[in-house]
């Protein structure tokens, strides 16, 4: 049970913290916002809430001595999956702060960048919320309020993530890895379980249709391939009769 439990803990900490990342990108383009201001501070906050959760739940697992040989290597795993959530959140909360504070919205010093990104990142951010839809309660000087509340957070990931080096000493190259690298985008298991909504990256093209696809390439190749041969017999001929 503390497997699962950790497992779909880790797994929804995985996906805010995508969320985040996306929502940091349109940061300082076209399609920064008052609402976007306010959708990145509500997605990080959800993500630490979710990294110390993590934390907690993994470290007391690791600190048990009576777990089995097979158990602490499963939690090594997620521990170290988790560590490099953490990274990723810590690079970016860095990232949001530093574009942040060159494109505030209030008093606009630069122009915005248009990036080729259009459209609402309601939708996003509504998924790491869990929520059907946003609600915006957030003042109009949220991009320059936040930024101060923002530095105090990294700060706060930044001790975190070295209490965890302290507390737990796990060699992140010590841990094997269960699945080859990619495996979760070609797997079609369910993720349902989490406490977030899922992200649908793509969608598996039915294999049917792209066999059936493959064949009329090689019957459309073999078609032109036949004629270039026919072309080049023809202007041969006519090169030696004449």
């Amino acid at each position: 049970m503390g497997k699962d439990e950790c497992k779909t803990m880790l797994d929804a900490l995985n996906k805010v913290t995508a969320c985040f990342r996306h929502l940091v990108i349109a940061l300082g383009s076209t399609s920064d916002s008052q609402n976007l201001r306010e959708e990145l501070k509500k997605t990080r906050k959800k993500a630490q809430e979710l990294a110390v959760a993590n934390r907690t739940k993994l470290t007391a697992l690791l600190k048990d001595k009576n777990i089995s040989k097979d158990d602490r290597a499963e939690y090594e795993r997620l521990w170290v999956l988790f560590t490099s959530s953490m990274e990723l959140l810590d690079v970016d909360m860095k990232r949001s702060l530093e574009i942040g504070q060159d494109f505030p919205l209030k008093v606009p010093t630069r122009h915005l960048i248009q990036t080729g990104m259009t459209g609402s990142t309601t939708t996003v951010a509504a998924r790491a919320m869990s929520v059907q839809n946003m609600k915006y309660e957030a003042d109009a000087n949220i991009d320059t309020v936040d930024l101060k509340e923002l530095e105090t957070e990294i700060a706060q990931v930044d001790q975190m993530m070295e209490e965890m080096e302290m507390k737990v000493q796990v060699a992140p190259w010590a841990v094997e890895a269960k699945q080859e690298a990619g495996a979760e985008l070609k797997s079609t298991v369910s993720v349902g379980n989490s406490s977030v909504g899922v992200i649908s990256i793509c969608e598996e093209e039915p294999k049917e249709t792209v066999e059936g696809e493959t064949g009329l390439m090689k019957v459309f190749a073999g078609i032109i391939f036949t004629a270039v041969l026919l072309i080049a017999g023809i202007l041969g001929y006519l090169v030696i009769n004449l």
